[in-house]
């Protein structure tokens, strides 16, 4: 059975994450490396649905 993992990210982070994929990724091809690992990745990354939370209320019961 595969497991699955599930990571929030807001905007800010999604970015960070997105950026330092690529940069491994020019370095691995800077090295003459494989990058099939993190291009996978990469476009997991880019193409991850957007979630909005639904907060509650300050009034509604808990």
């Amino acid at each position: 059975m595969r497991e699955e993992r599930v990571l929030c990210l807001d905007h800010y982070e999604h970015g960070i994450v997105v950026r330092a994929l690529n940069m491994l990724r020019n370095d691995l091809i800077g090295e003459q490396r494989p990058t099939d690992a993190v291009d996978d990745l990469l476009l997991k990354a880019i193409a991850a649905p957007y979630y909005s939370r639904k907060r509650r209320g300050h009034h509604e019961a808990r």
